[in-house]
């Protein structure tokens, strides 16, 4: 019984945490580009061809 008293809040702190650092990457722009990166691979440029 001790140990549940324990791991709950210790188990709602770790979420609480997870939720803060998804809120914080939200409000830093991690997610506002997500077709760039997958849509970068098509785009050639001319320096990386070969003659």
């Amino acid at each position: 019984m001790n140990g549940v008293l324990l791991l709950i809040p210790i188990a709602l702190g770790l979420g609480l945490l997870g939720l803060a650092a998804f809120f914080w990457s939200l409000r830093q722009g991690q997610f506002d580009d997500l077709d760039g990166a997958a849509l970068r691979i098509f785009v050639e440029d001319e320096e990386d061809r070969v003659p």
